[in-house]
């Protein structure tokens, strides 16, 4: 939710005074200033642009972020979630919980954001507006559940959910990390040897080659395998620095280019195994969130608006924000579910039966499972898939360093003997 700054004027006792307020419209900014001066008239609210020490204090922080960012750890999110869902579930005000879980919290950054939302929590602001201001840390599954528990009036249920949501999350992560560990080091192995090769061997060979006058009659493996050795040590640190600088351009481009990151959420859905990773978790999300919607009974066009925030390839985003829309234009959700292409012919089967049947959020929690199925397979097995490439790949160095080597070598050995 984006928040705009609005300027209060009131009056106290007779004298007109001026405050700057964070709200999402003038009357939750009417409600904020009432909270915090009950004493005060208001005499005038209009928006306005963030005051300058605000602004600098923001351009401050985020430089600070981009060199020391510090973000919080998904175990220390599901501990306090989960501590929250108890505490509400004992019947506990919300508030009283926030400020509770904050001065418990592990983590110095949730300490804070949980001492932010107190704050606004005491200004009348929901926990779903204050949970806003902190997408990045949070996530926008976090956001979409607890606006879940605020709309179903359950927050220990959402919250409960939400905690589960995100320690799967996590274990995902962690699997990810140890299939992929694997094929680093072996990559990593790869590329130290392949530049030791070239700094320290093939200029050995090089000198020999010269010093016998055969540098025109070199095969053409030669000639690569030489070629690729004066590159690396003649312009290496340069490449390098070229690859460092397009790294943190493209990184840039792609978080502050809306159709750069387009362009490359488009292409990222295409290449081999990335694509697919890409496309089961998000599915995944999507579908957990909808079902969980739907189940409390949320309709059908808010459910799918909330479950599209969970959704952050902006390719998929676009294709499913097209369901809403159809649903909106009263097509049926299994027809809607079937226009984007994105969805399995079995799958449309089931999101049809739960939808006759009145079962929609049990078929949709099955079409879940699958996705995360899918998911879990790919991840599993993320090493076996992984090898063919990395032996191709090491094959095909070997091949280059021996036939480089070796075949003027041969040739060598075979005029002499003539």
């Amino acid at each position: 939710m984006n928040l705009k700054h609005f300027e209060v004027l009131y009056s106290v006792k007779g004298k007109q005074s001026k405050v700057v307020l964070q709200a999402a419209n003038r009357a939750e900014t009417i409600k904020i200033f009432k909270a915090r001066n009950p004493e005060g008239a208001i005499v005038k609210v209009t928006e306005t642009t963030a005051p300058l020490n605000e602004t600098l204090e923001k351009l401050k922080n985020s430089a600070l972020n981009a060199v020391f960012k510090k973000s919080v750890k998904t175990e220390y999110l599901v501990a306090s979630f989960r501590q929250l869902a108890v505490m509400a579930n004992a019947g506990i005000p919300i508030h009283d919980s926030v400020k509770e879980v904050g001065r418990a919290a592990a983590d110095e950054k949730l300490r804070s954001i949980f001492a932010k939302m107190d704050e606004d929590l005491n200004a009348g602001l929901s926990l779903t507006t204050s949970a806003s201001a902190f997408k990045e840390e949070l996530g926008d599954v976090s956001i979409a559940m607890i606006e879940l528990g605020e709309s179903t009036g359950n927050m220990a249920e959402s919250l409960k959910k939400l905690a589960d949501i995100l320690e799967e999350v996590n274990e995902n992560k962690k699997k990810f990390k140890k299939a992929i560990r694997y094929p680093l080091m072996i990559i990593t192995a790869m590329a130290m040897a392949f530049v030791i090769l070239m700094v320290y061997v093939v200029p050995k060979f090089r000198d020999i080659f010269e010093q016998l006058g055969a540098g025109d009659k070199l095969p053409l493996p030669t000639k690569i395998l030489l070629g690729i050795e004066s590159a690396v040590n003649d312009y290496g640190l340069y490449m390098l620095g070229i690859g460092i600088v397009a790294f943190i351009l493209i990184s840039r481009s792609y978080k502050n280019n809306p159709i750069f990151h387009a362009q490359c959420d488009k292409y990222m859905l295409k290449i081999y195994l990335i694509g697919r990773i890409i496309f089961y978790s998000n599915l995944n999300r999507f579908t957990l969130i909808l079902s969980e919607l739907i189940r409390a009974g949320v309709p059908v066009v808010e459910a799918l608006e909330t479950s599209l925030l969970t959704v952050t390839n902006t390719t998929l985003q676009d294709r499913l924000s097209l369901v809403k829309v159809s649903v909106q234009r009263g097509i049926s959700l299994t027809d809607s579910f079937r226009e984007t292409g994105l969805f399995e012919n079995m799958l449309i089967q089931m999101i049809q039966a739960g939808e006759q049947s009145g079962t929609l959020d049990m078929m949709l929690s099955k079409v879940t499972d699958y996705f995360k199925d899918k998911f879990d397979e790919i991840i599993d097995n993320l090493s076996s898939y992984i090898e063919p490439i990395l032996l191709a790949f090491l094959a095909c160095m070997v091949l280059l360093l021996a036939l480089g080597i070796f075949m003027p070598m041969w040739e060598m050995s075979s005029a002499v003997k003539g």
